[in-house]
């Protein structure tokens, strides 16, 4: 995450990974909401990097990255694993 130290990427990835859960009506622990948080903000970062688009490095925005990231991971998975 961009601008964010290591203990804050763990508390907003955690964050967002609970609010794309919800959103997606996914049943994934605490562990995976953190993983799919961080994992979900550094994926969607390094896409809109790829695209010419560069996120400030606020919480907040870092934050809503993380929660659309997320998403986009669960319904990849979902897409994968052929239950979309």
């Amino acid at each position: 995450m961009n601008g964010v130290g290591i203990i804050m990427s763990i508390i907003l990835g955690g964050l967002a990974g609970f609010i794309a859960e919800k959103i997606m009506k996914a049943n994934v622990g605490l562990l995976t909401n953190i993983i799919l948080g961080i994992v979900g903000a550094l994926f969607l970062n390094f896409i809109l990097g790829l695209l010419g688009v560069y996120t400030a490095p606020s919480l907040v925005v870092q934050f809503i990255v993380a929660i659309v990231g997320a998403c986009i991971l669960i319904f990849l998975w979902r897409a994968i694993r052929g239950r979309a």
